[in-house]
């Protein structure tokens, strides 16, 4: 869980430089399409082909396409139509649907996952569900499309490692993960992009990290840490994004936040962290 840990903590920073310095003012789909080749580039050196079986590669790739392709295209949009604490807020169903998606593809109902993800759900709800716009409508369907895609990347990765009989170094077959997040996020800027641009430093180098940082390092981390922990644990982490992106809005953008809900929501959401790891030792 200290891979997942680290990233919500990486991940933080990003949903406030993403809303303050860089949605509306810069295209989404060249930013999509810069952060997922940075990404590629970071990871392309340690790509080891001879040790990669053609299905494995185009497994990676079209998880990379769903988790980070298209997820990164509903999200880039969504900052257009909410603020940042709305966006953080409609994320709360992922753990939801990260259970969903792993009993669909285990044929089988798991309680206990789906009772401690709806506890994570509830204490993300009491963060922030307040002071939302009146037209949110379109965005909240926008996150969910960016919710149902960054959930069934998990999901299949997490699954697509553990059938592999052959015990390969993530870091040497991630960049596969990239190549197919990369052709989607090409795609749609040649077909949909528009021609406006970072126009300062501080946008290029927001860039620069979002895509070397938060995206080349953070989703290897992230998918190497959902393979060691069970679909519970990866459900409720997804949520522990919330308290963290709002405290960092708050602290360094001076934005308003109820600071007892979100010690509330945040001690809900550990609270079914420890109940399923309790639950999880007695089975």
């Amino acid at each position: 869980m200290a891979y997942l840990s680290f990233v919500t903590l990486l991940w933080a920073f990003s949903f406030s430089f993403i809303g303050v310095y860089l949605a509306g003012q810069v295209d989404a789909y060249f930013m999509v399409l810069t952060r997922t080749a940075l990404a590629l580039l970071v990871f392309l050196p340690f790509l080891r082909l001879r040790q990669l079986k053609p299905r494995l590669a185009l497994g990676l790739m079209a998880i990379g396409a769903i988790q980070l392709g298209f997820m990164y295209l509903f999200y880039y949009h969504s900052f257009l139509l909410l603020t940042v604490p709305e966006v953080l807020i409609f994320t709360i169903f992922t753990p939801l649907y990260v259970t969903l998606f792993h009993d669909l593809l285990s044929a089988r109902f798991h309680r206990r996952y789906l009772l401690t993800a709806g506890l994570a759900v509830l204490g993300a709800a009491v963060i922030r569900f307040d002071h939302l716009t009146s037209d949110f409508l379109i965005g909240f369907l926008v996150v969910q499309g960016a919710n149902l895609c960054f959930a069934a990347g998990q999901v299949g990765y997490k699954r697509l490692l553990a059938q592999q009989t052959a015990e390969l170094p993530q870091h040497q077959i991630f960049a596969c993960f990239f190549v197919g997040a990369a052709l989607v996020a090409l795609v749609a800027w040649l077909l949909l992009g528009t021609p406006r641009y970072p126009t300062s430093s501080l946008q290029w180098g927001l860039l620069l990290w979002l895509g070397a940082g938060a995206s080349g390092l953070g989703y290897f981390l992230w998918n190497k840490g959902a393979t060691r922990v069970n679909a519970g644990v990866l459900a409720i982490m997804n949520n522990a994004l919330i308290p963290a992106g709002l405290l960092v809005n708050l602290l360094i953008w001076n934005q308003s936040a109820d600071l007892l809900r979100l010690s509330i929501g945040g001690g809900l959401i550990l609270g079914s962290l420890l109940l399923n790891e309790q639950q999880s030792k007695r089975t």
